[in-house]
């Protein structure tokens, strides 16, 4: 994989030009796209001649001149974006998204747009996962996590409204960042339930999701050497048994080498509030979407994957008492996590049931990430752990909301010793 921070300090020393980067990113993505499918259009050419042009001003410049994939759920003025859905064929926005702009202002260099599954839904697309190609990749930041692991970007930008950024990060072992909701800004991305959508960044290690995603919101998320030693919680959650036994082997071996390591570490049994608070992720989700998607809906409906027409005609029933009971169970469980995270840095939890399941018909579940994204806080997985075939298992760290360094200095913290020990 490319080590996003240290080729922007290669870049600052003069050792490499952004050109050299994007050359390399190139040579990667004509070996390894025809197998992986990772994008659902590419730019090298393009990104190529604007570095040359800029390459006198990138110095000064967060991101350097690195070349940043981004997920085909956030609109592009440059290139087409069509939200993985045969009802967008061809679609050219206007504008960028946000997220997108502010990558182009720091000085990052959109390569190409990547895989995402139907609306960021469920329904698969054509990225393979390049650990091994017979498993999912996970989603719907599919085509995002992917070409991070086979080494095509250092960079790439996802969306997570249920477990797509945590789960294809821990399926494709590289480092998944879900920042505290709204921390980057969800404009011009297809909305699927306004009050869970949130964008995350993908990149090879800690360090390397943390300069990104402080580079492109400008905010201090720098993750130096280790400081105090951290406080973590195990926590199980009520879906504990879902996790393979390798999971919950990987959880367990994670708790050890951080002890190891020097921290706090204890078992923290979730309050039955939290369990109601999961069971609301999908009333609000589903709510949201049925009018997010009433477009679409109402017009295209035929042309609609089977799952998400199915979620959508479900979806019509749900009333607006239900939704508001389904918000009012999540504040008052986001209100006894602050209370119950008083003592802790992070939690430890898995970051899905297992590692990527064998077949490309499904993206997996994401049980062990909708409660942390109902929740609005920070989440990294972190890799180093695998099972015996060898296929990555990733362990997620969770942190208060609005204390994304803290998250991010903790699983450093967790990847280091993981590393040591493993």
């Amino acid at each position: 994989m490319l080590a996003a921070l240290a080729l922007a300090q290669s870049i600052e020393k003069g050792e490499l030009t952004p050109v050299d980067v994007i050359e390399q990113c190139a040579a990667a993505i004509a070996a390894r796209e025809p197998e992986i499918a990772a994008f659902t259009v590419l730019a090298p050419e393009t990104a190529q001649r604007q570095t040359n042009a800029a390459t006198i001003h990138l110095a000064d410049q967060p991101l350097r001149g690195l070349p940043v994939a981004i997920k085909d759920i956030f609109d592009t003025a440059d290139l087409p974006t069509q939200y993985g859905s045969a009802i967008y064929a061809g679609h050219q926005p206007k504008a960028d998204a946000a997220v997108v702009s502010m990558v182009r202002r720091t000085g990052g260099f959109v390569i190409g747009k990547t895989v995402t599954t139907e609306f960021a839904h469920l329904q698969p697309g054509r990225t393979r996962n390049p650990r091994q190609p017979a498993h999912t990749p996970g989603g719907s930041s599919s085509g995002s996590a992917a070409a991070v692991a086979a080494g095509m970007v250092p960079i790439a930008i996802g969306s997570q409204t249920g477990g797509s950024v945590i789960r294809p990060a821990a399926f494709c072992g590289v480092t998944g960042f879900k920042p505290s909701y709204k921390l980057l800004p969800t404009v011009g991305m297809k909305c699927f339930s306004w009050h869970l959508d949130t964008v995350g960044v993908f990149a090879a290690r800690v360090v390397d999701v943390a300069f990104a995603t402080a580079a492109i919101c400008g905010r201090d998320l720098t993750v130096g050497p280790p400081g105090a030693v951290p406080r973590l919680a195990v926590v199980r959650t009520h879906v504990w048994t879902k996790a393979s036994e390798d999971m919950q082997a990987a959880v367990e071996t994670a708790a050890r080498a951080a002890a190891a390591a020097g921290a706090h570490v204890t078992e923290l049994t979730l309050p039955p509030v939290f369990e109601a608070a999961f069971a609301a992720h999908p009333v609000i989700q589903d709510y949201e979407a049925f009018r997010a998607f009433a477009f679409e809906y109402d017009h295209y409906r035929d042309d609609l994957g089977p799952q998400l027409r199915a979620l959508l005609d479900h979806a019509a029933s749900i009333t607006a008492e239900q939704y508001d009971a389904a918000r009012h169970r999540t504040h008052q469980a986001r209100r006894a996590l602050a209370d119950l995270s008083d003592g802790y840095d992070a939690f430890l939890t898995p970051s899905a049931p297992g590692a990527a399941p064998l077949g490309l018909d499904s993206t997996g579940s994401p049980i062990f990430n909708r409660l942390w994204t109902l929740m609005g806080t920070p989440c990294v997985n972190v890799t180093g752990l695998t099972d015996a075939s060898g296929l990555p298992l990733g362990v997620q760290i969770v942190g208060r909301f609005g204390r994304d360094r803290s998250a991010l200095e903790v699983a450093q913290f967790l990847e280091d010793a993981i590393r040591r020990t493993v």
